[in-house]
């Protein structure tokens, strides 16, 4: 089974918008052998991408992340109870089952890693749902064939799919609702991103960068005199942010064009729940690492003080020398 993409960005005929929402839940076990320092067992639960808690052998409970998190468990105690069991005997397993691996793949000692992945995802206009497994060992993706093969009879395998795909249509599904209806506040709020362009060198490409937003489900994108581009554009990956928001950058290769046009070019970012910002490719709003001209990187305008500041801290570094090697010599006598 190959590992599915999460959620790319909205593309319709052409035409960006960003319209429903699909909703994921997520939980990565993960069992090790032969690595100090470093608990037996790790399972962590991820709602949108967002932690809500973690599971380890060395405290042996559910940590959790949010405070609304903790208003679920109040709710809910009977089953954090059942899932932190539920972890402990994911443990015993998969720890077991690292010895079968490293003989179907001829390894005796060493560092090993063992990982399982629970997948759900629910689109709340169409209300469709979708959710699968996934295998890993040693950092690589384990095919099922090979996951059965290991493991499980065909008949066997048979029947745990077949169970498997309720619970990822009914279980699943049903507890990521629940997470989305505590979490409300945090994962289906708007938060409007901060827009800057940036460009490294004199050749180097234009970049729109947008960071602070939230959700992730944005689309940016380069049009000229109102048109779309679609050459010279490079897309970024959308990447998350320590504070749970998410930034993304486009380029765009302007060698070819005169510095006079770059008014022509515009950033357009489109995020659901706030109106589109457009950014206009004015070279003086351009940041810059380079040049006498031009916001810096701190945001303020580079001047021309900055070549006198240089020879006054020379002059002065070689004045500090000059008298070091005067008191030396005095020294020396």
């Amino acid at each position: 089974m190959e590992m599915k993409a999460l959620i790319g960005l909205l593309l319709l005929a052409g035409c960006h918008g960003v319209s429903s929402e699909i909703y994921s839940l997520k939980y990565t076990l993960t069992a090790s052998s032969g690595v100090s320092n470093f608990p037996e067992f790790v399972a962590v639960g991820m709602l949108n991408e967002l932690q809500m808690g973690c599971y380890d052998t060395n405290s042996q409970k559910i940590e959790l992340n949010h405070s609304w998190m903790d208003q679920w468990a109040r709710d809910y105690p009977d089953v954090l109870k059942e899932i932190t069991s539920r972890a402990q005997g994911y443990y015993r397993e998969m720890k077991a089952d690292i010895e079968p691996l490293k003989k179907h793949f001829k390894q005796t000692g060493g560092v090993h890693t063992y990982q399982c992945m629970y997948f759900c995802e629910w689109d709340d206009e169409d209300n469709a749902t979708d959710g699968y497994e996934q295998y890993g060992y040693d950092g690589e993706d384990l095919d099922m064939k090979t996951w059965i093969r290991i493991f499980l009879p065909q008949v066997e395998w048979d029947e745990a799919d077949r169970a498997f795909g309720g619970y990822f249509t009914g279980e699943c599904v049903y507890w990521l609702k629940k997470y989305l209806a505590y979490g409300k506040s945090t994962l289906q709020r708007t938060e409007r991103p901060e827009v800057s362009l940036l460009q490294r060198s004199p050749s180097s490409p234009v970049v729109c960068h947008s960071t602070g937003f939230y959700p992730d489900k944005v689309v940016v994108f380069w049009r000229r005199d109102g048109e779309e581009l679609y050459e010279h554009v490079d897309h970024g990956d959308v990447l998350p942010n320590p504070d749970g928001t998410f930034q993304v950058s486009v380029d765009l290769d302007l060698a070819s064009v005169p510095r006079e046009d770059w008014r022509r070019y515009e950033c357009v970012i489109q995020l659901k729940g706030i109106e589109d910002i457009f950014i206009l490719l004015d070279p003086a709003l351009v940041r810059t690492n380079w040049g006498k001209t031009g916001p810096g990187r701190d945001g303020g305008v580079k001047s021309e003080i900055t070549t006198p500041i240089i020879i006054v801290c020379v002059v002065l570094l070689l004045a500090a020398v000059a008298a070091g090697v005067i008191v030396y010599k005095k020294r020396k006598r």
